[in-house]
Protein backbone atom coordinates (compact mmCIF):
# COMPACT_ATOMS: atom_id res chain seq x y z
CA UNK A 1 0.00 0.00 0.00
CA UNK A 2 1.25 3.30 -0.86
CA UNK A 3 -1.55 5.49 0.49
CA UNK A 4 -1.46 8.68 2.57
CA UNK A 5 -2.90 8.28 5.79
CA UNK A 6 -5.25 11.51 6.99
CA UNK A 7 -7.11 11.12 10.52
CA UNK A 8 -9.15 13.54 12.59
CA UNK A 9 -11.68 13.40 15.48
CA UNK A 10 -14.40 13.30 13.27
CA UNK A 11 -15.33 14.95 9.73
CA UNK A 12 -13.57 18.01 9.62
CA UNK A 13 -10.41 16.46 8.40
CA UNK A 14 -12.19 15.75 5.15
CA UNK A 15 -11.67 19.60 4.76
CA UNK A 16 -8.23 18.57 4.45
CA UNK A 17 -8.27 15.48 2.26
CA UNK A 18 -10.29 17.44 -0.11
CA UNK A 19 -7.22 20.14 -0.10
CA UNK A 20 -4.66 16.85 -0.55
CA UNK A 21 -7.34 15.39 -3.40
CA UNK A 22 -6.79 18.81 -5.00
CA UNK A 23 -3.00 19.04 -5.73
CA UNK A 24 -2.27 15.21 -5.48
CA UNK A 25 -5.08 13.86 -7.67
CA UNK A 26 -2.95 10.77 -8.33
CA UNK A 27 -2.37 9.81 -4.91
CA UNK A 28 -4.64 7.46 -3.08
CA UNK A 29 -5.57 8.28 0.30
CA UNK A 30 -6.83 6.46 3.56
CA UNK A 31 -8.96 8.51 5.67
CA UNK A 32 -9.85 7.75 9.51
CA UNK A 33 -12.82 9.82 11.16
CA UNK A 34 -12.13 8.98 15.29
CA UNK A 35 -15.88 9.38 15.53
CA UNK A 36 -16.77 7.23 18.60
CA UNK A 37 -14.24 9.88 20.64
CA UNK A 38 -15.14 13.21 19.59
CA UNK A 39 -14.83 15.90 20.12
CA UNK A 40 -10.90 16.05 21.15
CA UNK A 41 -10.77 19.54 22.04
CA UNK A 42 -12.55 18.94 25.61
CA UNK A 43 -10.11 15.71 26.67
CA UNK A 44 -6.78 16.28 28.39
CA UNK A 45 -3.28 16.20 26.74
CA UNK A 46 -2.47 13.23 28.02
CA UNK A 47 -5.78 11.59 26.46
CA UNK A 48 -5.22 13.16 23.04
CA UNK A 49 -1.47 12.04 23.22
CA UNK A 50 -3.09 8.52 23.52
CA UNK A 51 -5.38 8.91 20.71
CA UNK A 52 -2.73 10.14 18.38
CA UNK A 53 -0.73 7.24 18.84
CA UNK A 54 -3.51 4.61 18.43
CA UNK A 55 -4.48 6.55 14.83
CA UNK A 56 -1.20 6.63 14.16
CA UNK A 57 -0.26 2.96 14.66
CA UNK A 58 -4.21 2.15 12.40
CA UNK A 59 -2.85 3.81 9.93
CA UNK A 60 0.22 2.42 10.19
CA UNK A 61 -1.31 -0.77 10.30
CA UNK A 62 -2.46 0.00 6.71
CA UNK A 63 0.63 0.77 4.72
CA UNK A 64 0.53 4.10 4.58
CA UNK A 65 3.54 6.47 3.71
CA UNK A 66 3.02 9.39 5.47
CA UNK A 67 0.23 10.46 7.71
CA UNK A 68 -1.50 13.82 7.83
CA UNK A 69 -3.16 14.85 11.28
CA UNK A 70 -5.82 16.45 10.13
CA UNK A 71 -6.96 17.63 13.30
CA UNK A 72 -5.36 20.67 15.12
CA UNK A 73 -6.14 19.57 18.67
CA UNK A 74 -3.81 16.44 17.82
CA UNK A 75 -1.59 18.45 16.25
CA UNK A 76 -1.29 20.87 19.30
CA UNK A 77 0.37 17.78 21.51
CA UNK A 78 2.70 16.50 18.34
CA UNK A 79 5.56 19.01 18.84
CA UNK A 80 8.50 16.66 20.10
CA UNK A 81 6.27 13.56 20.19
CA UNK A 82 8.11 10.25 19.19
CA UNK A 83 5.18 8.87 17.67
CA UNK A 84 6.16 6.92 13.68
CA UNK A 85 8.65 6.11 11.49
CA UNK A 86 6.96 7.59 8.62
CA UNK A 87 6.34 11.49 8.32
CA UNK A 88 3.60 13.15 10.26
CA UNK A 89 2.43 16.39 9.07
CA UNK A 90 0.56 18.69 11.47
CA UNK A 91 -1.75 21.86 10.57
CA UNK A 92 -0.83 24.43 12.93
CA UNK A 93 2.25 25.56 11.80
CA UNK A 94 1.09 25.79 8.24
CA UNK A 95 -1.55 27.64 9.66
CA UNK A 96 0.76 29.80 11.24
CA UNK A 97 2.74 30.24 8.05
CA UNK A 98 -0.09 31.51 6.12
CA UNK A 99 -1.42 33.75 8.58
CA UNK A 100 1.87 35.53 9.26
CA UNK A 101 2.83 35.67 5.60
CA UNK A 102 -1.48 37.55 5.01
CA UNK A 103 -0.57 39.60 8.01
CA UNK A 104 3.28 40.71 8.75
CA UNK A 105 2.24 43.02 10.84
CA UNK A 106 -1.24 43.96 13.66
CA UNK A 107 -2.86 41.35 15.38
CA UNK A 108 -3.62 37.68 14.67
CA UNK A 109 -7.33 36.25 15.73
CA UNK A 110 -7.47 32.33 16.37
CA UNK A 111 -10.33 30.16 16.37
CA UNK A 112 -9.69 27.18 18.33
CA UNK A 113 -11.25 24.45 20.15
CA UNK A 114 -10.65 24.78 24.50
CA UNK A 115 -7.53 22.24 23.62
CA UNK A 116 -5.47 23.74 21.34
CA UNK A 117 -6.23 27.00 22.81
CA UNK A 118 -4.97 25.92 26.23
CA UNK A 119 -1.71 24.07 24.56
CA UNK A 120 -0.63 27.67 23.25
CA UNK A 121 0.56 25.89 20.27
CA UNK A 122 -0.69 28.79 17.94
CA UNK A 123 0.61 31.81 20.20
CA UNK A 124 4.23 29.88 20.01
CA UNK A 125 4.15 28.67 16.20
CA UNK A 126 3.41 32.69 15.32
CA UNK A 127 6.03 33.70 17.76
CA UNK A 128 8.51 32.07 16.05
CA UNK A 129 7.61 33.39 12.75
CA UNK A 130 7.00 36.77 13.50
CA UNK A 131 8.13 38.00 17.01
CA UNK A 132 6.24 41.30 17.00
CA UNK A 133 3.13 39.57 16.31
CA UNK A 134 0.11 39.77 18.51
CA UNK A 135 -2.40 36.86 18.93
CA UNK A 136 -5.79 36.84 20.57
CA UNK A 137 -7.35 33.66 21.07
CA UNK A 138 -10.87 32.37 21.25
CA UNK A 139 -12.23 28.81 22.39
CA UNK A 140 -15.19 27.61 20.50
CA UNK A 141 -16.55 24.20 22.33
CA UNK A 142 -19.30 24.40 20.76
CA UNK A 143 -18.66 24.59 16.91
CA UNK A 144 -17.41 20.90 16.34
CA UNK A 145 -20.68 19.61 17.60
CA UNK A 146 -22.55 22.31 15.76
CA UNK A 147 -20.19 21.55 11.97
CA UNK A 148 -20.77 16.96 12.92
CA UNK A 149 -24.59 18.15 13.19
CA UNK A 150 -24.50 19.60 9.65
CA UNK A 151 -25.69 22.79 11.29
CA UNK A 152 -22.96 25.24 9.30
CA UNK A 153 -26.22 27.44 7.92
CA UNK A 154 -28.52 27.12 10.82
CA UNK A 155 -29.43 30.61 12.55
CA UNK A 156 -28.51 28.90 15.79
CA UNK A 157 -24.43 28.37 14.65
CA UNK A 158 -24.59 31.81 13.23
CA UNK A 159 -25.62 33.49 16.77
CA UNK A 160 -22.81 31.22 18.33
CA UNK A 161 -20.18 32.45 16.25
CA UNK A 162 -21.19 36.11 16.58
CA UNK A 163 -20.41 35.53 20.37
CA UNK A 164 -16.84 33.82 19.55
CA UNK A 165 -15.85 36.31 17.21
CA UNK A 166 -16.85 39.15 19.74
CA UNK A 167 -13.26 39.34 21.15
CA UNK A 168 -11.09 39.09 18.49
CA UNK A 169 -13.49 41.94 16.06
CA UNK A 170 -12.90 44.20 19.61
CA UNK A 171 -8.64 43.20 19.19
CA UNK A 172 -9.04 44.77 15.40
CA UNK A 173 -7.53 41.45 14.03
CA UNK A 174 -6.58 41.46 10.66
CA UNK A 175 -6.01 37.78 9.97
CA UNK A 176 -8.45 34.91 11.47
CA UNK A 177 -7.17 31.54 11.91
CA UNK A 178 -9.65 28.65 11.55
CA UNK A 179 -8.03 26.64 14.34
CA UNK A 180 -9.76 23.60 14.02
CA UNK A 181 -10.27 21.73 11.13
CA UNK A 182 -13.87 21.39 11.56
CA UNK A 183 -14.32 25.42 11.40
CA UNK A 184 -13.79 25.87 7.30
CA UNK A 185 -16.95 24.10 6.80
CA UNK A 186 -18.07 27.66 8.63
CA UNK A 187 -16.12 29.79 6.57
CA UNK A 188 -18.38 31.42 4.39
CA UNK A 189 -20.07 32.58 7.72
CA UNK A 190 -17.19 33.56 9.57
CA UNK A 191 -15.95 35.75 7.03
CA UNK A 192 -19.25 37.46 5.76
CA UNK A 193 -19.82 38.24 9.73
CA UNK A 194 -16.20 39.41 9.77
CA UNK A 195 -16.10 41.47 6.96
CA UNK A 196 -13.75 41.78 3.98
CA UNK A 197 -11.10 43.26 5.61
CA UNK A 198 -10.36 40.86 7.76
CA UNK A 199 -8.87 37.68 5.99
CA UNK A 200 -10.25 34.37 6.98
CA UNK A 201 -7.04 31.24 6.95
CA UNK A 202 -7.49 27.57 7.35
CA UNK A 203 -4.56 25.53 6.84
CA UNK A 204 -6.04 22.93 4.72
CA UNK A 205 -4.38 24.39 1.18
CA UNK A 206 -1.22 25.25 2.66
CA UNK A 207 -0.98 21.56 4.84
CA UNK A 208 -1.30 20.23 0.90
CA UNK A 209 1.32 22.34 -0.20
CA UNK A 210 3.87 20.81 2.39
CA UNK A 211 3.06 17.19 1.74
CA UNK A 212 3.04 18.08 -1.95
CA UNK A 213 6.51 19.73 -2.24
CA UNK A 214 8.06 16.76 -0.13
CA UNK A 215 6.72 14.10 -2.16
CA UNK A 216 8.06 16.50 -5.28
CA UNK A 217 11.64 16.58 -3.44
CA UNK A 218 11.24 12.82 -3.13
CA UNK A 219 11.13 12.90 0.37
CA UNK A 220 8.01 10.67 0.40
CA UNK A 221 7.64 8.23 -2.81
CA UNK A 222 5.02 8.92 -5.30
CA UNK A 223 2.30 6.29 -5.68
CA UNK A 224 2.04 3.89 -8.48
CA UNK A 225 -1.74 3.05 -7.96
CA UNK A 226 -4.86 5.34 -8.74
CA UNK A 227 -6.01 7.89 -6.47
CA UNK A 228 -8.70 6.38 -4.47
CA UNK A 229 -10.36 7.25 -1.28
CA UNK A 230 -11.34 5.00 1.78
CA UNK A 231 -12.75 5.96 4.87
CA UNK A 232 -12.72 4.43 8.09
CA UNK A 233 -14.39 5.64 10.85
CA UNK A 234 -14.67 4.24 15.04
CA UNK A 235 -18.81 4.76 14.86
CA UNK A 236 -20.48 4.51 11.87
CA UNK A 237 -23.03 7.57 10.97
CA UNK A 238 -25.36 8.12 8.27
CA UNK A 239 -25.17 12.29 8.77
CA UNK A 240 -20.98 11.51 8.87
CA UNK A 241 -21.40 9.78 5.21
CA UNK A 242 -23.88 12.46 3.87
CA UNK A 243 -22.11 15.77 4.61
CA UNK A 244 -18.28 13.69 4.37
CA UNK A 245 -19.18 12.71 0.63
CA UNK A 246 -20.73 16.41 0.22
CA UNK A 247 -17.25 17.48 1.61
CA UNK A 248 -15.19 15.24 -0.89
CA UNK A 249 -17.11 16.30 -3.84
CA UNK A 250 -16.34 16.02 -6.70
CA UNK A 251 -14.05 13.09 -5.22
CA UNK A 252 -15.53 9.18 -5.00
CA UNK A 253 -14.84 7.59 -1.55
CA UNK A 254 -14.05 4.13 -2.62
CA UNK A 255 -15.01 2.52 0.49
CA UNK A 256 -16.50 3.06 3.77
CA UNK A 257 -15.53 0.85 6.44
CA UNK A 258 -15.43 0.50 10.72
CA UNK A 259 -12.32 0.91 12.24
CA UNK A 260 -11.48 -1.13 15.88
CA UNK A 261 -8.60 0.34 17.12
Amino acid sequence: MTAIGVFDSGIGGLTVLRALKQVLPEEPFIYLGDTARLPYGSKSPRTIRNYLHQNVAFLEGLGVKAVVVACNTASSVLDGEKVSGIPLYGVIEPGARAATAACPGGVVGVLATRATVASDAYRQALMRLNPEVQVVSQACPLLVPLVEEGWADDPVTEMVLQRYLAEPLHANVAALILGCTHYPVLKHVVQRLVGPHIQVIDSAQTTAQVVRDDLAAGRIPKSTNSGGIKVFTTDMSPAFRDLGARILAPYPIESWSLADL
